[in-house]
């Protein structure tokens, strides 16, 4: 099989996403006989069919939709690419892309990273953040989608290397005027007794809710799913449920709105985060000096994951 190029592969997942070679020619503004030629090659190339014609458009056949989904991540890595370098040209002499839960871009990652810009000698590199869940973030680095991951030091770094980052500890936030609000401290358990309200499921702070909500013979009763903290804290202040949330980021929230923040007893709410990346050869020049300045916000205590 010969190399694929890029601009056949474009007008391939145009045509899929389309399901019309006359669509597609039409939004890309070139003729429907050339892209038809195109994939004709592109068939002949791969060996195997990849559109079936139907009277009024096309669909991609089981080879023309694994082709789909390669063709997607090629092109979104050559996009990369041109950001990167187009960066480059700019003036910018190193570029780091990372990828972070939203807990530590909601507590202390945004502040850290200031901090790292703000120093002279790193005026010209330049930072890219994207949010994803824990799973996700371990899962990016391991596909090369980004260079530096912050997440839960509970997630599973098989294959990649870590270094300890921040601290933070899980509180149960709850409206003034809810049953639980008159308490100093509380263990989770307690909380199981009232309705939560919760991020996704996916989430490792979910995940573990759950896991220990078992382990107590309960369970975790999630009336509400939003797609962010500040949702969460909205859903609290409404009164409409409770939800377990990183003290730094229910504190801000309850100081302006009045709620109230409980900090739990149990060990595992004081949570360690961890910076993951391929190995120490895989980091750009830029990416190792990031990862050693996040790396001394590291409690002395917990110098490893």
């Amino acid at each position: 099989m010969r190399d694929l190029d890029l601009t056949t592969l474009r007008m391939f997942v145009t045509v899929c996403e389309m399901r019309s070679i006359a669509r597609a020619a039409e939004q890309s503004n070139i003729v429907g006989s050339a892209i038809s030629k195109r994939l004709a090659a592109l068939e002949e190339n791969v060996g195997v069919s990849l559109l079936t014609r139907r009277r009024h458009g096309v669909s991609p056949t089981a080879a023309g939709e694994t082709l789909l989904e390669h063709a997607r991540a090629m092109l979104a890595s050559a996009e990369r690419i041109r950001r990167d370098m187009a960066a480059y040209s700019t003036g910018v002499r190193g570029q780091v892309r990372i990828l972070a839960t939203a807990s530590s871009l909601a507590e202390f990652l945004p502040e850290d990273l200031a901090a790292f810009l703000q120093k002279p000698d790193y005026r010209n590199i330049q930072i890219d953040i994207e949010e994803r869940l824990s799973l996700d973030v371990v899962r990016g680095i391991k596909e090369g989608v980004a260079s530096v991951g912050i997440c839960w030091d509970l997630a599973d770094f098989q294959g990649l290397e870590t270094r300890a980052y921040r601290t933070d500890r899980l509180a149960v936030v709850v409206h003034p005027d809810h049953p639980l609000a008159s308490l100093k401290t509380m263990a989770f358990e307690a909380s199981l007794d009232y309705e939560h309200v919760s991020l996704s499921s996916a989430s490792a702070v979910q995940i573990i809710l759950k896991r220990q909500a078992s382990l107590a013979g309960r369970q975790l009763v999630e009336r509400i799913f939003v797609s962010n903290l500040n949702a969460v804290l909205r859903v609290v202040l409404a009164n409409l449920a409770i939800s377990v949330v990183p003290i730094e980021v229910a504190q801000v929230y309850a100081d302006a709105k009045g709620l109230r923040v409980i900090p739990l007893t149990d060990t595992w709410a004081q949570r360690r985060f961890a910076i993951c990346f391929r190995g120490e050869s895989s980091l750009s020049p830029a990416a190792r000096l990031l990862v050693d300045h996040l790396a001394a916000f590291a409690r002395p205590d917990s110098r490893e994951p």
